[in-house]
């Protein structure tokens, strides 16, 4: 959207700044939905960001992929992996930075920052993590969904968890 000086506008062009407003709100929310559903667990929310089939996906060590699924099984298979009957991945995403471009009424472009942080009770580590996301979104079904995903990581560091470290795991209701 591009930079506006507020110099007369018309009931037309406040009409068009305040629908695209509302797409770039969406697309917002859309990505923190996508969040939201890698920190709690939600193979099924995670799935349903993006579009129903070709979706672009590049997560560098995590992989890259032509579609959705196969991304969304490996995140299925990382978050809901249990020790004991316990969870024992821990993630916390939190995105910031948005730079939302809308190309048409139904895509658009983003690019997020993202800061993560895991920790992973199976070997005792906490990882820190900060990248730049470069996103593609398509209206698809009335609503918002991501049609192509990359994420590039910027620098990461993995330190031992000590033995005086106490985890106390939360509760987590899974939409498998």
């Amino acid at each position: 959207m591009p930079a506006h000086d507020g110099a007369a506008d018309t009931p037309a062009d406040l009409a068009r700044r305040l629908d695209d407003l509302d797409r770039i709100e969406a697309i917002k929310q859309l990505k923190h939905r996508y969040w939201r559903a890698c920190d709690g667990k939600d193979p099924r929310g995670f799935r349903d960001c993006f579009i129903a089939s070709g979706a672009r996906i590049d997560y560098g060590p995590l992989g890259a992929y032509d579609d959705a699924e196969p991304m969304a099984a490996i995140f299925a298979q990382v978050a809901l992996h249990q020790v004991d009957g316990e969870y024992v991945i821990f993630d916390m995403h939190h995105g910031l930075h948005p730079d939302i471009t809308l190309t048409s009424e139904t895509t658009a472009t983003g690019r997020w920052t993202l800061k993560f942080r895991q920790v992973n009770l199976a070997d005792r580590t906490e990882t820190l993590m900060t990248g730049e996301y470069d996103d593609e979104y398509i209206v698809e079904g009335g609503q918002w969904k991501m049609s192509a995903s990359t994420l590039t990581e910027r620098w990461s560091v993995t330190r031992p968890l000590g033995d005086d470290a106490v985890i106390r795991p939360g509760t987590f209701v899974s939409g498998t």
